[in-house]
């Protein structure tokens, strides 16, 4: 699909935080770029008129962490079945991290990933390539290679680096070619055999605990390494209020950091995991509702620049063992735009700031031009009616995993069309 047909999305509010522009506008559309907005170019003539009427008109999400389970784990999911799902959410760009099977550890890999998203047309999907070889922790990945192959950034998702000395030396080599790096901050001795936040429920519940301090001592370990590496340091998926204001420290001593946090974490505590509920196991695990508060301040004020999905789908069988058995992670892309909407409707977040959060917030912290509408922008767009119910349902997800403690929650703002490089790929006009 070497083009897209000439289209007009008519009478929006079009908000655009990366540009300011806050507007019921028109926007014009073809070959795969936003060409105009407002007016008609000279001689254009739409093949395709959406109307928006009461609808707001944004930028194509961005989600800086989805699983999609290709190659390695089609048990769970695929890149056919999440990008369809992440079109439904208006997700358009999806960062895929390495922990597939094969690992993201070679050029090879990385292409076919690419390569397949390509063929299936729902979504971009960009991977993050292995910090180590195998993820293993000891040998540094050829980072400049995976760079070159469209790799985005390096990490070593969950799993741990053998020492300190080899995460030195990765940020090392990721500053020397400029490559974003990823880290998941967990100090692997203070986590231990935890699967809940060690508090007064995980006590009570008789669940082993992963203290606050196992996130917080690694942050403050990764920010004094950042400093003196010079490297672009990523949190990803932070949970607690600590790690927020020893983030904001190094922020403001102007080290390049930037983090994100998933919407779960800014809508579920550690009370919801009474009644051993398997589907709030995740890690990092939820916190208490002071670390709740304290993330929401930390993304309305900008030091967490990005909301996340943390998108990982399962089949039934894993969530159904004892709670420690059971795996970790929620099904989140189809929920992750209204859950950010439900923020703005209880206060916390203005709409713009919402919207910036998912769009050019993750974008720029990941140097990609995404997330925007400006003219000559690749023509990913978003439309969707804010006062539109919806009910999380086994009907109503079309994601391989249904593995979600939202189930059954009405949430406001539903998706009625996805555009990804200028053709429709999701549309509900019921």
């Amino acid at each position: 699909m070497s083009s897209s047909a000439p289209t007009v999305i008519r009478n929006g509010r079009l908000i655009d935080p990366a540009n300011g522009v806050d507007t019921v506008t028109d926007l014009y559309l073809s070959d795969k770029q936003v060409i105009a907005i407002g007016k008609a170019p000279d001689g254009f003539e739409a093949s395709i008129e959406i109307d928006a009427t009461g609808k707001i008109v944004c930028p194509g999400l961005v989600d800086l962490s989805a699983r999609l389970r290709e190659p390695g784990l089609e048990h769970k999911a695929n890149i056919q079945s999440e990008t369809a799902a992440a079109a439904k959410g208006g997700i358009t760009t999806l960062c895929y991290p390495p922990d597939t099977d094969p690992v993201v550890d070679t050029p090879a890999v990385a292409t076919l990933i690419i390569r397949r998203a390509q063929r299936i047309r729902n979504a971009r999907v960009l991977p993050y390539g292995a910090m180590t070889q195998g993820l293993k922790g000891e040998q540094l990945s050829e980072m400049h290679a995976l760079k070159q192959a469209g790799c985005v950034a390096i990490t070593n998702s969950y799993a741990p680096l053998a020492n300190t000395l080899v995460e030195r030396r990765a940020l090392e080599y990721a500053a020397t070619f400029g490559i974003v790096t990823v880290l998941r901050p967990e100090d692997r001795h203070l986590k231990d055999k935890g699967c809940v936040h060690e508090g007064p429920v995980s006590s009570r519940l008789g669940l082993p605990g992963i203290p606050e301090a196992a996130e917080t001592v690694a942050v403050a370990r990764d920010i004094s390494l950042a400093e003196h590496t010079g490297c672009h340091v990523h949190f990803h998926c932070l949970s607690s209020g600590t790690a927020v204001r020893i983030l904001e420290q190094g922020q403001q001593n102007q080290l390049t950091l930037t983090a994100d946090v998933a919407i779960h974490q800014l809508h579920l505590t550690e009370m919801d995991i009474e009644g051993f509920n398997s589907d709030c196991h995740v890690q990092p695990p939820l916190r208490s509702l002071t670390d709740r508060d304290t993330l929401r301040v930390g993304l309305a004020k900008g030091s967490i620049g990005a909301i996340c999905s943390d998108h990982q789908p399962h089949e039934p069988d894993a969530k159904e063992a004892p709670f420690p058995a059971t795996q970790p992670g929620i099904s989140g892309l189809e929920t992750l735009l209204s859950l950010t909407l439900k923020l703005v409707d209880e206060g916390v977040l203005s709409l713009n700031t919402a919207i910036a959060r998912l769009t050019c917030g993750p974008a720029d912290i990941m140097g990609l031009p995404y997330g925007r509408l400006s003219v000559g922008s690749s023509a990913d767009v978003c439309i969707f009616d804010p006062d539109k119910h919806w009910t999380v349902s086994d009907q109503t997800l079309i994601s391989a995993g249904h593995n979600t403690p939202f189930m059954d929650w009405e949430l406001l703002g539903r998706v009625t069309h996805t555009l990804f490089e200028g053709n429709i790929v999701f549309q509900n006009n019921s």
